[in-house]
């Protein structure tokens, strides 16, 4: 018989949360992301397989993710919808592109994955003791983080053509994507690159990555010091 533990959303196994919030969780979402940013992504215009697949693995952990991670029912079905939605308009606009699809999706797509960012943000702060499963929650933000101003970026430069300069002008959408997913990490990372900030509100989301690309990874190692701190005087 399954110990179950209720929370103030939905009775979820024990088993079922901690494969989520403990390492195995944590590692499938985040091997996932990597290979999705640093793989498939760049060769998305060379149709490279594997998008589908992933994108189905990192759907499904986001919807373990919000039934694990203990929050109120409204909030765990405002995920829920919203992952599900996201997912099914981002299927029906690779089945029928559509510039329609293509734009409410990638609004969507931005907004889960900031929830998801929250989500995982929830997982690694829990209590405990500090361990790898944390480092890895902290990487799988980051890379959180610098999909999702992709995926605004993509939504400015729908909806504003012109909003970015390409070196070499994108031919179609997954051209769009994958440069828009090198110039977010690029300006996450504050390396720079061949994509070029032009409208004004493409500058302002610019700035706003770079600092938070800096913030972030402080803050970040400054809570978990602290968290071993608080274990270590603890024990």
């Amino acid at each position: 018989m399954t110990t179950r533990v209720i929370t103030k959303s939905f009775a979820v196994p024990i088993n079922f949360t901690e494969f989520w919030s403990g390492r195995l969780g944590l590692s499938l979402i985040t091997a996932s992301l990597v290979v999705l940013i640093f793989v498939i992504t760049p060769f998305r215009e060379a149709a490279v397989p594997g998008r589908f697949v992933l994108d189905l693995i990192i759907l499904v952990l986001m919807i373990l993710g919000a039934l694990a991670v203990n929050q109120s029912r409204f909030t765990t079905a405002s995920v829920l919808v919203l992952v599900l939605a996201t997912g099914a308009l981002l299927g029906v606009g690779r089945l029928h592109p559509s510039p329609v699809f293509h734009q409410i999706g990638s609004i969507l797509a931005t907004a889960t994955l900031l929830l998801y960012f929250r989500i995982v943000l929830l997982v690694m702060f829990r209590k405990g003791p500090i361990n790898w499963s944390r480092i890895q929650g902290g990487i799988c933000a980051y890379l959180l983080l610098g999909m999702a101003w992709a995926s605004a970026y993509q939504v400015l430069e729908q909806a504003c053509p012109g909003s970015f300069q390409f070196v070499t002008r994108p031919r179609d959408l997954d051209q769009v994507v994958a440069k828009l997913t090198y110039y977010s990490f690029s300006t996450l990372t504050t390396v720079g690159g061949e994509v070029t900030a032009i409208s004004p509100i493409a500058r302002s989301l610019t700035v706003a990555e770079a600092a938070v690309g800096q913030l972030f990874p402080a803050i970040l190692i400054g809570a978990l010091v602290s968290m071993a701190m608080e274990s270590r005087a603890k024990s």
